[in-house]
């Protein structure tokens, strides 16, 4: 396992996936951890998965990379799994209940009351992007996106490459997977695998602004 700092410098996008390489059954299953386990604000988790692990899989979500985003046509085809990262649309009344149901099943209440005052502080939250700021769906896909970033640093740690891309036909994914109809819509794509070893991203240097550009004490 590498350390933060290892997996950070060791990480990058890849652009050329070795398609002989498979990712092994237990090393997926430490990602699939790490989607579902993600955190998001007031745990709402608006989220859901496509996963490709075969050829027939990556083919369907390849079709969204045709036309303009035929560059990221390898990046599907050839990786190992590829995932279509979706955001609930909205968070109705059904789904908020359907969360705050699988807490109580998980024990996180120990008194009947707080699962009372969980309830109505993330309708609060909700409804302040709802009524308020009106961005419902812009907040719902922001905890997708903390999500990908979680993901991205932990198949790294593991030895994992991956390539995040909006460098796709969102609706042609929406359209492929019937998306829409079951409250959800593309945000996303994420292939995992290993890199080829003619990858000319891998050798070029890391850029990151100086932590006197990026840092305040406060």
């Amino acid at each position: 396992m590498k350390t933060i700092n290892e997996a950070l410098n060791w990480r990058y996008s890849t652009k050329v996936f070795d398609p002989s390489k498979k990712i092994a059954d237990e090393d997926f299953a430490q990602i699939k951890n790490l989607l579902q386990m993600s955190p998001s604000s007031t745990n709402i988790q608006p989220w859901s998965f496509v996963i490709a692990d075969d050829d027939a899989g990556k083919a369907r979500i390849a079709k969204s990379t045709q036309g303009a985003f035929h560059f990221n046509t390898p990046k599907v085809v050839d990786a190992s799994h590829v995932v279509v990262f979706c955001t609930r649309i909205h968070a109705d009344d059904e789904y908020m209940q359907a969360v705050l149901t699988k807490e109580d099943e998980d024990g996180r209440y120990a008194q009947p009351e707080f699962k009372t005052q969980m309830h109505q502080a993330r309708q609060m939250f909700l409804d302040i992007h709802r009524y308020d700021v009106k961005d419902e769906p812009h907040w719902l896909a922001k905890q997708v996106y903390l999500n990908m970033g979680s993901v991205l640093l932990g198949a790294a740690l593991l030895g994992i490459d991956t390539v995040p891309m909006e460098g796709v036909d969102l609706q042609a994914l929406d359209e492929e997977f019937d998306l829409r109809s079951k409250g959800y819509s593309a945000v996303a794509v994420i292939s995992f695998g290993y890199r080829n070893h003619d990858d000319f991203n891998a050798e070029i240097p890391k850029s990151r602004l100086g932590e006197e550009a990026i840092f305040t004490k406060a």
